[in-house]
């Protein structure tokens, strides 16, 4: 080498180290945006697959009613599925948010194929389960598949699942700007992880573009008419936020009670889901009506349209707690927008607001109860349903995401600002503790 190749190869490091240092940010751009971008491809990829096979499931099932007699054996399979073959990958949602909690061993990535099995059964024989749960689970076992590789250490695996949990969501629901919030905000009630906003918006957005690049079409909503800002109208919202806000405690009170139950009746876990089973296939088969089990998107759409009785709601709050607490699979989210919608339709009847606002409205809040994350649900609302709506969404949402107190479907959060003084000396507990 000669004395010029060397003086200008020493420039070119002097160069690149004045460049990082006047920079520092590059080289986490640079790392990152790399992780996300394969997250993005394959979460996006596992997402546009599961969706595409839960339509195709459902109408199956929808054509061929009487498949749903098979429920009970469907729940018997899924249970000894996961009794002999997946005690370690169980916990679902709550692993996840444990592992950003305290990250351990590397996620199992059978979790994947497992809750991927079990929730197209489950959608395919007629329980009533969402989607979200699943999108979470296979995106997070794919993503920390990635840490090895990348020699990523603890604090790194945290910002790792918080983006699978952004991919997951984001690409699932067409919500990548709710998804990304989302996962900064689900496993910790009242703080975000700042450290982790590039990836998990990188995250959310690629494989967002990934769902769509497979043609895979997400659900639309309308509201037909927004009144203008004043007083009565938000009043009118602050109700419906605290009725939103009850429902999102109850639910989650319920289902956590009706799990204990089970488990203290039926000590053999893989007959759990057959009880189940049993239960709603018998229910489905009385009432004559899928209405209540599946998605439920038709119903879903139908509250935006016209205004609905109080007894949907209730009617599937029992139907998908009934499935869940039993041991099948799938997500709480769907099943909550079902709830919050015809809830929100049906308050038509008592508050004077139009019934396509308030079932926007339900639609977001009781999931922002539910699950304690009231700034993902607010960008969900107004990626939904537009900006015109972003105030009365705002307002339902913090309602009720106040009025439900330290409760959750996700017993592993934890508090990190409590919702009121009450709770101050309880910061950092699970919500599990709460039970």
């Amino acid at each position: 080498m000669s004395k010029n190749q060397r003086t200008l190869g020493k420039k070119a490091v002097f160069h690149t180290h004045f460049f990082f240092r006047k920079f520092p940010a590059v080289p986490y751009i640079i790392k990152w945006l790399s992780i996300s971008i394969i997250i993005g491809a394959l979460v996006g990829t596992a997402s546009a697959g599961f969706l595409q096979s839960l339509e195709w499931a459902t109408n199956f099932r929808e054509h061929h009613i009487w498949i749903i007699a098979f429920l009970p054996v469907a729940g018997l399979l899924i249970g000894l599925l996961y009794y002999y073959w997946g005690k370690d990958v169980e916990a679902g949602n709550n692993l996840l948010i444990d592992t950003i909690h305290d990250p351990k061993e590397t996620i199992p990535f059978k979790m994947a194929p497992f809750v991927y099995l079990g929730t197209i059964v489950t959608h395919f024989f007629g329980g009533s389960a969402g989607r979200e749960g699943t999108a979470l689970q296979m995106a997070g076992a794919i993503a920390d598949q990635l840490a090895r590789p990348f020699k990523l250490d603890k604090s790194e695996r945290r910002i790792l699942i918080i983006s699978a949990i952004a991919a997951g969501f984001g690409s699932v629901f067409g919500t990548p700007l709710a998804g990304a919030v989302f996962g900064l905000e689900v496993f910790l009630i009242g703080r975000i992880r700042y450290n982790a906003i590039f990836p998990a918006f990188a995250s959310a957005i690629l494989a967002d573009w990934a769902t769509n690049l497979w043609n895979v079409k997400h659900t639309h909503y309308h509201i037909d008419f927004i009144p203008k800002l004043e007083f009565l109208p938000i009043l009118y919202s602050i109700l419906a936020g605290i009725a939103f806000g009850i429902c999102a405690a109850a639910f989650s009170k319920i289902i956590h009670w009706a799990g204990s139950f089970l488990k203290s009746k039926i000590k053999y876990p893989p007959l759990r889901p057959v009880a189940g089973g049993i239960i709603i296939a018998l229910a489905v088969f009385a009432m004559g009506t899928t209405r209540y089990i599946g998605l439920g998107v038709p119903v879903i759409l139908e509250s935006f349209e016209k205004q609905l009785p109080l007894y949907d709601f209730a009617l599937k709050m029992i139907f998908t707690i009934i499935t869940l607490s039993a041991g099948f699979k799938g997500g709480e989210v769907t099943p909550l927008f079902f709830i919050g919608a015809t809830l929100g339709s049906a308050l038509s009847l008592f508050i004077p607001l139009p019934f396509g606002l308030l079932a926007g409205m339900g639609f977001v809040a009781v999931f922002a109860g539910a699950t304690n994350t009231p700034l993902a649900c607010m960008l969900m609302g107004i990626e939904l349903f537009g900006a015109e709506s972003g105030v009365y969404i705002a307002i339902a949402c913090v309602v009720s995401y106040l009025l439900s107190g330290h409760n959750s479907i996700y017993t592993k959060q934890k508090i990190g600002e409590a919702k009121n003084r009450r709770y101050e000396s309880q910061q950092d507990r699970s919500i599990s503790e709460f039970l």
